[in-house]
């Protein structure tokens, strides 16, 4: 057996071949990051849309509720949910004769895009009574619209708490 040795020898990077790969790796990852935040700010919007729709759809269930007389409405009242627990917790439907209640929501989903901190649910969102006016909404004594507390702007250049 014959070994020729200089047909054996090393191979390795070299010290500028080194610093042009990492040179790559740091631009693709400043490409990276910014991409990463918009596709995080995306599944909030999202996030929000969604919530949004789902709490007023049962807000509006519950309107349509009352309407068909299956929850008890006093004169002055409109008709809407006094809170968005109700919504939740359930309401008796005065038409059954067991007297089982009707839920509106499993559960009340956070605004995503309110600070994280630990506050119940409800706290998070901006409640519209129903005799408040739509450019300046305020609560009262029932919910008739939520919207999200955020001052930002959405990447769609709407505020949140304008959708």
């Amino acid at each position: 057996m014959h070994f020729n040795l200089q047909q054996h020898t090393m191979n390795g990077f070299s010290y500028i071949e080194m610093i042009f790969t990492v040179a790559i790796l740091a631009l693709l990852a400043t490409a990276a990051v910014p991409y990463s935040e918009l596709v995080v700010t995306r599944q909030k919007e999202q996030d929000l849309k969604r919530s949004l729709r789902d709490i007023r759809t049962a807000i509006d269930n519950y309107k349509k509720a009352v309407d068909d007389g299956h929850i008890t409405k006093l004169v002055n009242e409109s008709g809407y949910p006094h809170s968005l627990h109700e919504l939740v917790e359930g309401v008796v439907d005065i038409k059954d004769p067991q007297k089982r209640k009707i839920y509106f929501l499993r559960r009340l989903a956070k605004d995503p895009m309110f600070p994280e901190q630990e506050v119940t649910a409800s706290l998070t969102w901006g409640k519209r009574s129903y005799d408040s006016d739509y450019d300046s909404p305020q609560e009262g004594d029932d919910v008739f619209d939520i919207f999200s507390l955020s001052q930002q702007k959405g990447l769609n250049g709407v505020p949140y708490n304008q959708w």
